[in-house]
């Protein structure tokens, strides 16, 4: 009886954080965070880390946004479904682009950015989970500053679509009639290769607050 009781628990038990479970194992997640370290990152247009990005205690922070900087993944994704936790503090921002070329003068430059920011209320703000400038909610299931988030975020060919929290916030087709519209009607029209690249960089952005993540983990999907 015991042990039937001790088996339920451990079946039960949360997942530590920065870690996979057998089964996301064998479906083909990988950690981008060890939780320890910022191996299989660096910043944009170099090869280490700034010593505005910290890890402590499970959790990589960007705790001086003068010199931290946008940090990139060491490889290059072209389809996935990406999961992470984030916690913001009070009017801090940040937020996670996908597709980011290595040359250009800004991640941004061809990178869509899902963006994390607190609002506090800033009329016509970019809340987080929207697709900056292109795609909104009209739902907002974040939760109050100082608790963590959970996005899942999925880039495929045929659909792509952002949660926050479980819940669906929109969904897109890349380089669809409509994606290009908004792309045509938002200030990234200026540049040529902003959402258009088969494959790229996951970039977290480090200059604009003090922003914590992690379980930052992702699977690769076929085209």
């Amino acid at each position: 009886m015991l042990a039937a009781v001790a088996a339920i628990v451990l079946l039960h038990a949360p997942t530590p954080d920065n870690t996979l479970t057998p089964r996301e194992v064998h479906e083909g997640w990988k950690l981008l965070f060890d939780g320890k370290t910022t191996n299989g990152w660096h910043n944009f247009k170099e090869t280490g880390i700034h010593s505005g990005w910290e890890v402590k205690d499970g959790v990589l922070k960007s705790v001086n946004a003068g010199d931290a900087g946008d940090i990139v993944t060491n490889d290059k994704y072209d389809w996935f479904e990406l999961q992470l936790d984030y916690k913001l503090e009070k009017g801090q921002n940040s937020g996670i682009m996908f597709h980011v070329a290595d040359d250009g003068g800004a991640t941004w430059f061809s990178g869509p950015e899902i963006q994390i920011y607190d609002d506090h209320g800033e009329e016509h703000a970019q809340k987080s989970g929207y697709l900056y400038d292109l795609y909104s909610s009209p739902v907002d299931s974040t939760k109050p500053v100082g608790q963590w988030n959970h996005f899942r975020i999925i880039i495929s060919p045929k659909k792509c679509a952002t949660y926050v929290n479980g819940v669906k916030y929109y969904e897109y087709v890349l380089n669809s009639p409509d994606f290009k519209e908004r792309v045509a009607k938002s200030k990234f029209h200026e540049f040529p290769q902003f959402a258009t690249l088969p494959t790229g960089t996951i970039c977290i952005q480090g200059d604009h607050g003090v922003v914590s993540f992690k379980n930052i983990k992702l699977k690769p999907l076929k085209g």
